[in-house]
């Protein structure tokens, strides 16, 4: 639930035969960060989530990297979005939508977030290289897509210059946690839902 004086907090188990995911999550958190999913720079940019978010985030995450990081990258995505889901409830009594800019040297993202259980990833961003190191930037794309549709959010990630591909994603996961926290955050009133329809 989503009333005053709730703590809102999700903890999500995920096992396939892919991966062994262990998941918690606290909206109203300080910043801490404890990821460990076994891709380095998606633990990065998970940490730089957290902090920028203000969420509390620990992660324990194994999967077949074996064969490449794909499956870890999209279902910790899936299971980030599960949480924000199960940490919102009914999403009464939240701002619903959010946005942020951040820039990130060069690069300068836009994330617009709307929690209306209509999930849909726009993604405008034009990514100049295949690899950050050893990661596939294409996954970028398939963690938010995963977040997006699990986490019930409609979602417009759009980069409107931008040259690094670090930074273009550093941006993009900086972006996103704001417009998450900035939608998440409580607002006055009954604990209402924010919707003419009474529910979303």
């Amino acid at each position: 639930m989503t009333t005053a004086g709730k703590t809102r907090v999700a903890e999500i188990q995920r096992r396939t035969a892919e991966t062994d995911i262990s998941l918690s999550l606290v909206l109203d958190g300080t910043g801490m960060a404890s990821i460990d999913t076994g891709v380095g720079f998606l633990n990065h940019m998970l940490t730089l989530f957290t902090v920028h978010g203000g969420f509390d985030l620990s992660i324990s995450a194994r999967g077949d990297l074996d064969v490449d990081d794909h499956h870890t990258v999209e279902d910790v995505g899936i299971c980030l979005g599960q949480a924000f889901s199960r940490a919102l409830g009914d999403k009464g009594g939240i701002r619903r939508y959010g946005s942020s800019y951040v820039p990130m040297d060069e690069t300068l993202a836009r994330v617009v977030i709307d929690f209306s259980n209509r999930p849909y990833l726009y993604f405008g961003v034009d990514l100049p290289d295949r690899k950050v190191g050893t990661f596939d930037t294409a996954l970028a794309k398939e963690f938010l897509r995963a977040l997006a549709l699990h986490g019930g959010i409609t979602m417009h990630v759009d980069v409107l210059h931008g040259e690094n591909a670090h930074h273009i994603i550093e941006a993009v996961f900086k972006a996103t946690a704001r417009a998450m926290a900035d939608a998440a955050a409580k607002r006055p009133g009954d604990g209402s839902v924010l919707s003419s329809k009474g529910a979303l």
